[in-house]
């Protein structure tokens, strides 16, 4: 009896000392950070592998990739989004400098670098992503930037 209590005390701190991720809370910001590495390689299924089936993905307002807000799901996004940012940009990349975590919401301040294919122009703008993340998968995202300067850069 008594090496069974100590058994269940001995267990008990174990699991205290490490409590299952559902307990302690899985690092929310490992997808967010695996797109943008995904996007630094070009790599649209690692992206897409992060997201859920069912994820809900917003330009920022009145930027010319907004027009199809709310996209839903993964092929949306691919098409009217990334499709659209490959034909219209040289060298495009999304640069993360800080995250910002609170629960499953995820910050990213970062900049956008790029040159227009159409004016030659380059780009060098501020973002702010916000990304929720639940389970493991990517469930929503909001992007805030300068859209008076990639107006400017695109010539439009």
């Amino acid at each position: 009896m008594k090496h069974t209590f100590f058994a269940f005390i001995i267990l008990s701190l174990a699991a205290c000392a490490n409590p299952p991720a559902s307990v302690a809370g899985a690092d929310t910001a490992a997808p967010v950070r695996a797109v943008y590495q995904g996007f630094a390689k070009g790599d649209i299924a690692a992206i897409t592998a992060r997201m859920s089936p069912d994820v809900i993905w917003n330009e920022a307002e009145g930027f010319k990739y907004a027009d199809g807000n709310p996209y839903r799901g993964p092929d949306a996004i691919v098409a009217g989004v990334f499709a659209r940012i490959g034909a219209d940009w040289n060298g495009f990349a999304a640069s993360p400098v800080k995250y910002i975590k609170d629960g499953n919401t995820i910050a990213v301040l970062g900049r956008y670098t790029a040159s227009n294919k159409a004016t030659g122009k380059p780009l060098n703008a501020q973002f702010v992503h916000v990304w929720t993340v639940d389970e493991g998968k990517i469930t929503h995202f909001q992007q805030y930037t300068d859209t008076a300067q990639w107006t400017a850069v695109m010539g439009e």
